[in-house]
């Protein structure tokens, strides 16, 4: 599972919608992408909320369609690990951590890596998988 990008909805948003500041920027990774994106059920729940509520049931069905095709492919959280996912929302409390990003961060721990396309330029700054390795954001690099 080496050869995989965890997607967030900040870059799920941006990549559908032309007017977003980071449009072109995910565009342009998403072309030079080398391996498959991966994400989580939490995240693909925010993005199709939100893109519902701004572009449209279209918008939300293009997302949809992209995973019906296996062009982004999503993880389960397992239930053994909902307790990690408590732990995580608890340590990081002061930013909050919602539901999405903690799935994230165990996203990067089932996979052993935490590169990440990500909007965010705060919080995956802050989040640590396996509590101490950081994640590298690959469209806003430091």
């Amino acid at each position: 599972m080496q050869n995989t990008l965890i997607a967030d909805s900040g870059y799920l948003l941006a990549l559908s919608n032309p007017r977003d500041k980071f449009h072109q920027k995910c565009l342009d990774a998403s072309m030079a992408l080398e391996g498959d994106l991966v994400t989580t059920w939490p995240v693909i729940t925010e993005t199709c909320y939100l893109l519902l509520s701004r572009q449209g049931a279209a918008a939300q069905a293009n997302l949809l369609d992209k995973i019906a095709r296996q062009l982004i492919f999503v993880w389960a959280i397992p239930d053994r690990q909902v307790r990690r996912l408590t732990e995580l929302t608890l340590q990081y409390a002061d930013l909050p951590m919602d539901l999405a990003d903690g799935s994230l961060v165990l996203l990067a721990e089932a996979l052993g890596h935490g590169r990440i396309l990500s909007t965010d330029q705060r919080d995956f700054r802050t989040y640590r998988w396996k509590n101490h390795e950081p994640f590298e954001n690959l469209l806003l690099p430091d």
